[in-house]
């Protein structure tokens, strides 16, 4: 007799595949708009905070306000 008498006709879950997800995107946003955020976030002013050093260049941070699904 075997242990798993039930499983042997049970549909399994398929996975979803990799392009059948959505995508996430954010749109990347530089100091100055961190700097007047009405909802600031550790990122945002961890990155605001590296920007106020002499010399720091930066290229923006993600927004994870900006969400959008593509």
């Amino acid at each position: 007799m075997s242990k798993n008498k039930g499983a042997k006709g049970k549909a399994a879950k398929g996975k979803q595949l990799a392009s059948d997800r959505r995508q996430v995107n954010y749109k990347l946003v530089l100091s100055d708009t961190c700097k007047v955020c009405k909802t600031p976030c550790a990122r945002g002013m961890r990155y605001l905070a590296s920007m106020q050093q002499p010399g720091a260049v930066g290229k923006g941070v993600p927004c994870i306000l900006t969400k959008t699904y593509g």
